[in-house]
């Protein structure tokens, strides 16, 4: 028994050892592990989706505005659909417009922002006229318009518009650390011994960079899915698509509120909260690794 203990120990003390750095930093963290626990909950939810909930989301199964129930974990809604299954699949949807956005977003920040901090000269002023021109543009209102304008739009739409209108933000703040980080030592040393622009940036600049790009990239996802749940629940969105933010709004369109079906909207804004924490406790936890002083203090 001693030995097996031992070994197992031992097991755990290698592959503790053989992890990266950043991964056992973030595990030690409290915040960061506790955001990324909560987020890999729904994460799984989102991939098990016709597991934990075989009956499709858009199908009567029961009475009107059943309360929560054993059949019935989060009751039904007025039309008799599953508001469970709705909440599973919804994250589907949810998530995926949260995270592609926020993923594309923060590309174009990075590509836009570095290059005009570390180019300068025309590039820099011609790439921040037009990040200006976009920071102007609001991305809730701009979908409003799109919506008037598209027949049937949907979570796409969103995707498409947020890419295009929300990275200027990033792209200022980036461009800024990048001015700071061109005139550096290592910096000069680099040009010093020939190497090529795009090597200077990408070996160079851009890992010093690493927390102010996640913490911008958590940012702009957390932000897609606000928007996409307030542009849904005000009835812009397809109603026929399962999302947080449908729910939302198929819940205020039947008086959710008026009748006391609560299982019909606090679900999806629990949901929706829970997310945002976890996003906001990793952006936390990867300032206080990155940042000592923040965890000392």
């Amino acid at each position: 028994m001693t030995e097996n203990r031992a070994q197992s120990a031992g097991l755990l003390s290698g592959f503790w050892m053989s992890m990266p750095g950043w991964a056992r930093s973030i595990i030690k963290n409290r915040k960061a592990l506790t955001g990324l626990l909560i987020l890999a909950f729904f994460f799984l939810v989102a991939l098990l989706a016709p597991l934990l909930a075989p009956t499709a989301p858009q199908r009567m199964v029961g009475r009107p505005h059943d309360p929560p129930s054993e059949q019935y974990v989060f009751g039904t809604t007025r039309q008799g659909q599953d508001v469970f299954a709705q909440m599973v699949y919804g994250a589907r949807g949810s998530l995926r417009v949260g995270f592609i956005s926020g993923t594309v977003i923060i590309i174009i920040a990075v590509a836009v922002g570095l290059t005009a901090g570390f180019v300068g000269g025309a590039t820099d002023e011609v790439l921040s006229l037009i990040a200006n021109i976009f920071l102007v543009v609001g991305g809730l209102p701009l979908i409003i318009v799109m919506a008037s304008m598209i027949e049937r739009p949907g979570p796409d739409t969103v995707i498409i518009v947020l890419c295009l209108t929300s990275w200027a933000w990033g792209a200022r703040v980036l461009r800024s650390q990048a001015l700071s980080l061109r005139n550096s030592e290592f910096v000069e040393a680099a040009r010093v011994s020939g190497e090529p622009t795009w090597r200077i940036i990408a070996v160079e600049i851009l890992p010093n960079m690493t927390s102010l790009i996640v913490s911008a990239w958590i940012g702009s996802v957390l932000y897609a899915i606000l928007v996409q749940a307030a542009y849904e629940f005000i009835g812009l969105g397809d109603p026929n698509s399962v999302t947080w933010g449908t729910i939302l709004y198929w819940a205020q369109n039947n008086q959710a509120l008026l009748t006391g079906a609560w299982w019909t909207f606090v679900p999806p804004g629990l949901a929706i909260a829970a997310v945002g924490l976890s996003l906001t406790l990793i952006n936390y936890g990867i300032d206080e690794i990155t940042n000592p002083r923040l965890s000392s203090s």
